[in-house]
């Protein structure tokens, strides 16, 4: 894959980002002010449970950068959405067959235009509190033992 080409990272960074998206909508109220989307931290969860690694900061930057610039993606106050090219990408992909979802959607993306350029840029401490915020949420809480709880005073 050429150096301007479409990397296996930015299949895995998409593919995160859409399931992310679509996990979380079951959450939000209708009459919520949030905005659609996900935040980092959720991108990074998923990217984590897909490939069992958590991306680099340059790996986040490079994807999402070729990704907004090929208009799959959009990002705003930190908030990533998959735009409706990108939907549409994802709905009209092929099944896995004997591959993984990401080797489908990077053969998808390398079938495509190039990928573009954006200007958009992640922060090193961005990145390291979106890590940091994953890992915490990922900490199991304690059980509760019932004994001795009997619900009466």
């Amino acid at each position: 894959m050429g150096e301007n080409g479409w990397r296996w990272s930015d299949a895995w960074i998409f593919v995160a980002l859409v399931i992310a998206s679509g996990a979380g909508r079951h959450r939000r109220a209708a009459a919520t002010r949030r905005p659609e989307g996900v935040r980092l931290a959720d991108v990074l969860s998923t990217a984590d449970h897909l490939n069992q690694a958590i991306p680099e900061r340059h790996e986040v930057e490079g994807a999402v950068r070729r990704l907004v610039g090929a208009g799959l993606v959009s990002v705003a106050d930190g908030w990533f959405r998959v735009t409706p090219d990108g939907e549409r990408l994802w709905r009209t992909r092929p099944s896995a067959g004997l591959g993984t979802t990401v080797d489908t959607v990077q053969g998808v993306l390398s079938r495509r235009h190039p990928p573009g350029e954006s200007e958009w840029h992640l922060d090193e401490d961005d990145h390291a509190a979106a890590v940091q915020e994953y890992v915490v949420r990922s900490i199991p809480m304690p059980r509760r033992s019932p004994e001795g709880h009997s619900g009466r005073p």
